[in-house]
């Protein structure tokens, strides 16, 4: 094992000798910039072939005058020196979701160039891809069986029909429908940024014909009443196939009357050709239990938490014995959250990512005794896939954004893409660094600081001070295309940003810390953290300084605009609740806010009052800009609207940003530029003077 400082020095070697393009002075380097962040290439999936020759991987790139991204399938021969990754395909529609075929000379891949997203093949030996799938509806995941015969697929379906064109038929009627009225007797009625239509997304196989088309699509979940993948964002990596490729395992959720307010997703086997009942592996935990992996010797691992109804609970890894059925907890000694779960490609061990102290880190578990090796600790690990030589990850930081390198136990991480050397090559990244200070009851906190572009020393630069959201997620040393403190840094502003009690990667203790107590323990962090670092750091000016946040993150701006409202000259609040009450009854995922508050509204009401920033508002005092959107259906746009009213109501300065077409995040690119000017121009108003 190689040494977690080799490590370190290793990877930022990498980043900063193919970003700092030898041949382009220092002195010539431009600031990073919004439109930068927006324009830049998106490096995910990465997919190594079953015989460790190939990775594929998609890569995302943005179209200004379309105003949307369109992704491609890239390829890297790991077994040539000093190969360039190449572009597979080239289509105006997207291609996505490369996944290999048992020869490694074949990809299937997700692509909507035929009008909707359906499964196509793609060979290395030449020719144009093929479409291998037609369906009446669009496919939204895919995974291959490890025999190559069959695919595993995802498309949402109307439960009560018994082919794919019957659900086509029914939605195709509603759009003929001049009644244009939904009628509800259950939630959700809405989840993240869409309204349901009565579809849930459920699994499906296809055995490949001689020629290598999809045959008849076999529904094997439809029995199971719920979306697999789960909504909004999950993926192929909560179902997997069997080793022998005659099952499959996936998590689900019921989707019943208590949908919105349980955390109980289960573990389901059922075979491959749809025949037999599913059966219920997990039954035993009213808990979530996700992302199934099994390894060489037919066991099954899988990530599960131990309390229902707390959606930030530590995932720890649990085991189904092959032979005996039993399952018993492999990692209940490690205080870490685990967030990816894989297998090595020897099937001996699993492989895991979980946020460590500032860091989304990469360990290999044994299966046996739970003990883990640390194979990547700096940066942030954001997908990773096993080969025969190491593991291929997806690495950034606070430094740059996603490229592939491989690491193993045995030699330093070898960088293998260099995706926007060109766009980083040319600009001066901020130089950042993490501290440290006693936080609320004397508990030491983390938080990072990033200079400003062109950082002279001896001269104090203000400060815009980020809290992020969640509000159990972390601003760690990762690269963040919506809050990245580099555009802050290149706009000439120093960066403050905390890991308040709440925050992943300290131990769950510290992660719990912060249910019921949402305006207690974490404004004590970020008072203290913000002297902290002032005090630390003498290019900091403390008296220019302006907060912003998203989320929880934007609550908290409301929170400090009646709780600590004389220290900041400005505010940003996207997103951000007013009133904890209405959020309750307006919000669709009532498990976070029952488990945060301890219960429902109508049983808790002192709880949801105790942090109401609304009970607040007579305090209020400091210029605040207001975002939101309006398909953002979890924190719905009453919040922000609320927010600005009682701005302006105040007499307060205050300006309102609405997005008519943007969910709780900003997506489109000219929208993210519009946010960006929009920011930035109102701290450049308060602090710049």
């Amino acid at each position: 094992m190689i040494g977690r400082n080799q490590i370190r020095h290793a990877l930022l070697a990498c980043v900063t000798l193919s970003l700092s393009g030898l041949a382009a002075a220092a002195e010539t380097r431009q600031p990073f910039t919004a439109k930068d962040l927006v324009t830049m290439k998106r490096v995910s999936d990465p997919q190594v072939s079953p015989d460790g020759r190939y990775v594929a991987f998609a890569v995302r790139a943005t179209d200004l005058a379309a105003n949307q991204g369109r992704s491609d399938i890239w390829l890297l021969d790991l077994t040539a020196r000093n190969a360039s990754p190449r572009q597979l395909t080239r289509d105006p529609a997207n291609d996505s979701d490369p996944r290999w075929a048992p020869d490694s000379r074949t990809l299937w891949f997700l692509s909507a160039r035929s009008g909707s997203s359906q499964i196509w093949r793609l060979s290395l030996n030449g020719g144009e891809a093929v479409q291998i799938t037609d369906l009446p509806l669009e496919v939204g995941s895919l995974k291959p069986a490890p025999d190559g015969t069959r695919i595993a697929f995802s498309v949402e379906v109307f439960p009560d029909c018994k082919d794919l064109q019957c659900t086509k038929d029914k939605l195709t009627a509603r759009e003929k429908d001049k009644a244009t009225g939904q009628i509800y007797d259950q939630l959700f009625i809405r989840h993240w940024d869409t309204w349901r239509n009565g579809t849930h997304s459920n699994l499906f196989t296809t055995q490949l014909d001689a020629d290598g088309r999809a045959g008849a699509a076999i529904n094997v979940s439809g029995k199971v009443n719920a979306d697999i993948p789960s909504k909004p964002f999950g993926g192929d990596a909560e179902y997997t196939w069997s080793r022998d490729s005659k099952r499959l395992v996936f998590s689900a959720r019921l989707a019943d009357r208590s949908e919105a307010w349980s955390t109980n997703f289960d573990l389901y086997d059922v075979a491959a050709d749809g025949t037999g009942e599913p059966v219920n592996l997990t039954a035993d935990n009213p808990a979530w239990d996700t992302q199934p992996v099994y390894l060489a010797n037919g066991d099954l691992a899988w990530l599960a938490m131990e309390r229902a109804g707390f959606e930030a609970d530590r995932f720890h890894v649990v085991i189904r014995d092959s032979r005996t059925g039993k399952a018993h907890a492999l990692t209940n000694d490690w205080d870490r959250s685990i967030g990816q779960l894989g297998v090595t490609a020897d099937g001996r061990s699993l492989l895991a990512t979980a946020d460590d102290v500032g860091q989304v880190a990469l360990f290999r578990i044994d299966p046996r005794s739970g003990a883990r090796t640390q194979l990547v600790r700096e940066g942030q690990v954001t997908g990773f896939s096993p080969g025969k030589d190491g593991t291929v990850i997806s690495w950034a930081s606070l430094g740059a954004p996603n490229d592939l390198y491989q690491v193993s136990e045995a030699r330093v991480p070898q960088r293998l893409t260099n995706i926007n050397a060109d766009t980083l090559g040319a600009r001066s990244m901020a130089d950042y660094e993490q501290f440290n200070f006693a936080g609320w009851n004397d508990e030491q906190v983390h938080g990072y600081v990033m200079k400003p572009y062109n950082y002279q020393p001896g001269t104090k630069y203000p400060i815009a001070f980020i809290v992020h959201g969640g509000p159990q997620s972390s601003f760690a040393n990762a690269w963040s295309w919506r809050w990245n403190p580099q555009v802050y840094a290149g706009h000439g502003y120093a960066v403050v940003f905390i890991d308040f009690h709440g925050s992943p990667g300290y131990g769950q203790a510290f992660t719990d810390s912060i249910s019921g107590d949402w305006g207690g323990k974490p404004l004590v962090d970020l008072q203290r953290g913000l002297a902290a670092a002032v005090a630390k750091y003498d290019w900091l000016d403390g008296d220019r300084a302006c907060s912003l946040g998203a989320s929880y993150g934007g609550y908290m701006q409301n929170w400090i605009e009646g709780n600590w409202p004389e220290r900041f000259r400005c505010i940003v609040n996207h997103d951000g609740i007013f009133d904890d009450r209405m959020m309750y009854y307006a919000t669709e995922e009532l498990w976070f806010t029952e488990w945060e508050h301890g219960g429902p509204q109508f049983e808790r009401p002192e709880a949801y009052e105790k942090f109401n920033p609304v009970n607040h508002v007579t305090k209020w005092r400091t210029p605040m800009l207001v975002i939101h959107g309006g398909r953002d259906y979890r924190v719905p746009e009453g919040q922000g609207l609320a927010t600005f009213t009682a701005l302006q109501r105040r007499g307060i300065d205050s300006k309102l940003l609405f997005f008519p077409d943007e969910n709780h995040w900003v997506l489109k690119p000219a929208n993210s530029l519009l946010w960006h000017d929009t920011v930035l121009g109102w701290l450049d108003h308060y602090l710049q003077h």
